[in-house]
């Protein structure tokens, strides 16, 4: 198949530490490249991949520092307008930025949604029917009665570059984009309630600046509660595997949570809220618990111990390995152009 894989162009693809979503588009394209597809990646010109790159700016938008970077996604959008005959599929990473176009587009659309979903985001896709929306949780396709999901699709990693570590050290790890919502200052206060060191690694966005400089760095001592910066893929599975838990007191509907099957592949049992699709990925008293506050996830920090981290690997293996997902999606497409759905 000829397919177009439409990334979204503020951090490059793969990224070089945060970013879940385009670590995803970089596993897929890559996979889909192997199988022998003919793939073609729009994304930014600082992207690495195996596949045809068409550059849309030189930079991505993070690190460009553009006076109006979302002109930069019209640049896209043009692009693709000029050469959309080229390909029998497009599969979209840019959700709210490509329904207006999908209108002008030719070959079928599969849209992955990244996002969690927001009544704006829902009124926005009911107006797209012609586009083949795919959940990424049961959860995210609940939210959005209305909105043409076609399909569920778990994300998936390729598990063998996550090594299992049946001896970790003694400490507790929080990884993500620091803001608020994603549960850094209560991941704080269950270290301070259970006296755990905890280790914190996240990229800081210009945005969120002042909500860590005046919320989270009062917090950190340098000892017990210990911030590390921004990490890459070798030094972000190092900090999963050593760790003896990986603390997720999310507050949002979060539609996925790739960092939740990363900790336990490397056999790191998941302590998180009961929110978004965490109930989906972690198996409560096999590979982590679920709760429902601070005080219960202090508790569950005493009881990880009876975790067998084997079972958080082979849970990772069995449900959410990259084969599996690029399967679906090779799959998807494949339907799609034999039932001949056209936008």
């Amino acid at each position: 198949m000829k397919i177009a894989q439409i990334a979204p162009l503020w951090i490059p693809i793969p990224p070089i530490t945060y970013g879940g979503t385009e670590f995803v588009i970089s596993l897929l394209t890559e996979e889909l490249v192997k199988r022998g597809h003919k793939v073609t990646l729009f994304a930014s010109g600082d992207s690495k991949t195996s596949a045809r790159l068409i550059p849309i700016w030189s930079k991505s938008l993070w690190r460009a520092h553009l006076a109006a970077p979302h002109a930069v996604f019209s640049l896209l959008y043009e692009r693709l307008l000029e050469i959309q005959d080229e390909f029998d599929i497009i599969h979209d990473h840019c959700e709210f930025y490509t329904a207006p176009f999908s209108k002008f587009l030719k070959p079928p659309i599969v849209s992955t949604i990244h996002h969690p979903m927001y009544e704006e985001i829902i009124i926005l896709f009911k107006k797209f029917p012609n586009i083949n929306y795919v959940a990424i949780s049961k959860n995210q396709r609940r939210n959005a009665p209305g909105v043409n999901f076609v399909k569920t699709i778990y994300h998936g990693i390729p598990t063998k570059m996550y090594e299992f570590n049946p001896k970790p050290e003694n400490y507790l790890f929080w990884l993500s984009k620091i803001m608020p919502g994603k549960g850094l200052a209560e991941a704080i206060e269950v270290a301070k309630l259970t006296g755990e060191k905890l280790i914190i690694s996240g990229v800081i966005q210009k945005e969120t600046q002042d909500y860590f400089d005046f919320r989270i760095k009062p917090l950190i001592d340098g000892k017990q509660i210990q911030f590390v910066g921004a990490s890459n893929f070798e030094k972000k599975v190092e900090l999963f595997r050593n760790a003896k838990a990986f603390l997720y007191p999310i507050s949002r509907q979060e539609p996925f949570g790739l960092v939740v099957i990363e900790s336990m592949a490397c056999g790191t049992p998941v302590i998180g809220f009961r929110e978004g699709a965490v109930p989906e990925l972690v198996k409560d008293g096999k590979t982590g618990f679920l709760v429902k506050d601070t005080i219960e996830m202090a508790k569950a920090v005493n009881k990880v111990k009876k975790i067998k981290r084997i079972d958080c690997r082979r849970r990772v293996v069995r449900k959410f390995d990259l084969k599996k997902m690029v399967n679906k999606y090779e799959a998807l497409y494949n339907t799609i152009l034999k039932n001949g759905k056209k936008t």
